[in-house]
């Protein structure tokens, strides 16, 4: 079962391995990024960030959906996490059973696309506007779709976030 489809540009990090994988009780963590997948450097970073008692699999997005489609799945406690918007439409399109999206951390850190300014729309969520037109359209999935850093931050509403 997928808990939880994370956008976080920083990927596994303490407030994921720490965190949410506990507050989810999860006994997966997909990372669903084509870069991170190729590159053998980021994966052992992730590795090493993530929780010791959690399997971690580092896959391009297209083979993290057959991961989750893998009647397998269902028996298993699942958090997904894709570093962009475009990763996370596609992701929350391929799998509408999912437990929800959770918008953390994005655009302080990740290149900008093709000079695109972007604005903030909270503490730690920044994006242009085909960025925002992208996180609108995971809204429309009609899966629940909330911004919250951590656990402790008060879960905001993804479509007013986005209004």
């Amino acid at each position: 079962m997928i808990k939880q489809i994370r956008l976080d540009e920083r990927l596994i990090h303490g407030q994921v391995a720490v965190k949410w994988s506990r507050i989810l009780g999860v006994n997966r963590i997909i990372v669903a990024d084509d870069e991170a997948a190729s590159n053998g450097l980021m994966q052992k970073a992730l590795m090493m960030a993530a929780p010791n008692d959690v399997k971690v699999a580092i896959v391009g997005v297209e083979r993290a959906i057959e991961l989750c489609r893998n009647p397998k799945a269902d028996a298993l406690s699942i958090l997904v996490i894709v570093s962009n918007p475009k990763a996370l439409l596609a992701v929350a399109t391929a799998l509408p059973n999912a437990g929800g999206v959770n918008v953390g951390n994005y655009g302080r850190v990740a290149p900008q696309n093709d000079g695109l300014e972007r604005r903030a729309l909270g503490k730690n969520l920044y994006a242009d506007d085909g960025e925002i037109a992208l996180l609108r359209k995971v809204v429309d999935t009609g899966l629940p779709c909330v911004m919250q850093t951590v656990p402790e931050d008060v879960a905001q509403d993804l479509a007013r976030v986005l209004a």
